[in-house]
């Protein structure tokens, strides 16, 4: 079964960015919409971002506070989240997942929605 698997986390200091990507470990059958969520330790999963199968229609989190962006790659299902002025609370090992259809008409915050899922990548941020 195909996953979603999220890469280039990593260690930061306060203040600083990180870019995510995702990618798909194998072929999709069709184009994708994308959500991000992130789980710190002794919390519950939780939601970051998702853009839509095209990539033009996007939502945030409540956390993201303008800081992060999420955009879709050139490649197919592909997509990555942009984190600027990072802060400790940002920390936590963070998801990209992926469902197939209309994510606007189903509960896009919620981690259930979404059927593909794969490795995180850790952000740690130091103050």
């Amino acid at each position: 079964q195909v996953q979603m698997d999220a890469s280039g986390g990593g260690s930061v200091q306060a203040g600083g960015s990180l870019r995510l990507s995702c990618a798909p470990s194998g072929r999709t059958p069709s184009s994708v919409a994308m959500g991000w969520f992130r789980q710190a330790p002794g919390k519950a999963r939780e939601f970051v971002a998702a853009f839509s199968a095209s990539g033009i229609e996007k939502k945030d989190g409540d956390s993201v506070n303008g800081r992060f962006s999420i955009a879709k790659g050139s490649a197919r299902n592909t997509g990555y989240l942009q984190m600027n002025n990072l802060i400790p609370e940002d920390t936590a090992v963070y998801y990209c997942a992926a469902y197939v259809g209309k994510i606007w008409s189903r509960d896009f915050r919620d981690e259930s929605t979404y059927t593909r899922w794969g490795q995180g990548t850790q952000v740690t941020v130091s103050s």
